[in-house]
């Protein structure tokens, strides 16, 4: 099987990333990875270029971080491909498949929509997941759940909680929604094993062959550790919600999430009238 990391940033594209891509690469391959993808945050998140830049120059520089750890990784024999986190009201989304040319020949990006950019990037030929749908951070006003028009989403994220991470694998299995894990790595530090990522049998060979796996819904399978989920029986979100249903987005009952969560075997927030080891189960069905 070939290991890889879906969820990573460097101190070049990213204002909150804290080591540069030059460094990544010796740390996974150590590790046993076979690839990384750098997605720094991009024009609408937490990105690191000035967003004062002419677009050309906006491009090389929130490239960099990628560029640099693309030349270390061919350095030693390792594959570093290039994806992009996108932000909406604190909804992100991983984008794969598409690159510097394909930035290059759409400086309206600054002002695009969630639909432009599926739809762009589609057109590309490129691949849409959600990033940690469930993310509940006090930047994050609401959550926005986007079933419709893309790939699937991240259903681990070793650096969201467990409670987070589980509301999201509840809605995937509702929705039948395609599953990858990440570490959403912002530091050298944060490389250990607890770290999650994806599976494939056979190696993956460009960015654009990733998508194209995605677009096929060739899905991938997961690891992550299950200390992850330690002593956890209960989901409890605490945001309002808001879904994308045949195209118009409507509020949403957090009861309806709590159906969810009994569908797939998981416990409410009633704790207490939880039957042990639900966690146990859900995470069963996932496991590579």
């Amino acid at each position: 099987m070939y290991r890889y990391e879906t969820h990573l940033h460097t101190i070049e594209g990213s204002a909150c990333g804290f080591t540069h891509g030059v460094d990544y690469p010796a740390i996974y391959k150590e590790r046993g990875y076979d690839g990384i993808f750098i997605t720094d945050h991009f024009f609408h998140g937490n990105t690191r270029p000035s967003r004062e830049l002419p677009w050309p120059e906006y491009v090389d520089a929130y490239m960099k971080g990628y560029e640099e750890a693309k030349r270390a990784g061919d350095h030693i024999g390792f594959k570093v491909f290039f994806g992009i986190e996108e932000n909406f009201e604190g909804d992100e989304f991983l984008i794969y498949g598409v690159g510097r040319e394909f930035l290059l020949e759409h400086p309206t990006i600054p002002h695009w929509t969630r639909e432009e950019m599926i739809k762009w990037v589609h057109e590309a030929g490129g691949a849409v997941m959600q990033a940690h749908p469930f993310r509940d951070r006090d930047y994050i006003k609401k959550i926005h759940l986007y079933p419709e028009d893309i790939e699937g989403i991240e259903g681990i994220n070793t650096a969201n909680t467990a409670n987070d991470n589980l509301a999201a694998l509840c809605y995937a299995l509702h929705f039948g929604l395609m599953i990858q894990a990440g570490s959403d790595t912002h530091h050298t530090s944060m490389i250990s094993d607890m770290n999650g990522g994806i599976l494939y049998d056979t190696p993956i060979e460009s960015e654009k062959d990733f998508a194209d796996r995605l677009l096929k819904q060739e899905r991938p399978k997961i690891f992550f550790n299950e200390e992850l989920f330690k002593d956890m029986k209960g989901i409890n979100i605490k945001l309002p919600v808001e879904i994308r249903r045949n195209g118009h987005w409507e509020d949403m009952d957090v009861a309806e999430i709590m159906t969810w969560v009994k569908e797939a075997g998981a416990a409410g927030n009633d704790k207490a009238g939880q039957p042990e080891g639900i966690v146990a189960e859900i995470v069963a069905k996932l496991k590579a």
